[in-house]
């Protein structure tokens, strides 16, 4: 699956984002999810996750529609997402400057230019083009007001997994055991 390969696709998937999260200059957000397997024979611990079963990982990009920009599945389980992400062709090409991402852009109301961004979890490195929540101790208002609306944007990547996970129950509740 390519990402969108047009600044013009960019900007109308960050329009969007603005739109339905009133998270501004936002291109998608970025998870992980496992999902369980019989880890093969040879396998070692690789597959095996800290929630203490065998998996694999679904790595997604995910726009404000729910739709998947770009995946990549297969790493093991035992891996974080934020080492997955970095290993990535898309985290490779987005530290590379290499997307053909969208010039900054003022934010809404203001005179201040942003670059375009990529949404994530604690799990994940705080870079220029990848935002990711404020550590939780010792918040200010609007640090936490910060957290609140990049958790209500990144929500939809969560959203994206359990709609799969609904269309394709295989991916629900698989027992191993």
């Amino acid at each position: 699956m390519k990402p969108p390969s047009s600044q013009e696709r960019w900007l109308e998937i960050s329009d969007n984002f603005y739109r339905k999260t009133n998270f501004s200059n936002c291109l998608g957000a970025v998870d992980g999810t496992h999902i369980r397997l019989i880890a093969p024979h040879f396998g070692g611990s690789n597959y095996y996750n800290y929630k203490n079963y065998n998996s694999i990982v679904l790595m997604a990009v995910v726009d404000a529609d729910y739709r998947f920009i770009a995946v990549d599945i297969g790493s093991y389980g035992r891996e974080g997402d934020s080492s997955i992400f970095k290993h990535w062709n898309f985290g490779k090409r987005l530290s590379e400057y290499r997307l053909n991402l969208s010039a900054p852009k003022a934010l809404p109301n203001t005179t201040m230019t942003t670059p375009h961004v990529f949404l994530g979890d604690e799990a994940f490195t705080l870079v220029s083009d990848f935002l990711r929540p404020y550590p939780r101790n010792n918040l200010n208002n609007t640090c936490r007001v910060f957290n609140y609306r990049l958790s209500r944007a990144r929500r939809i990547v969560e959203c994206a997994f359990g709609i799969l996970s609904n269309k394709w129950r295989v991916m629900k509740n698989y027992n191993c055991d």
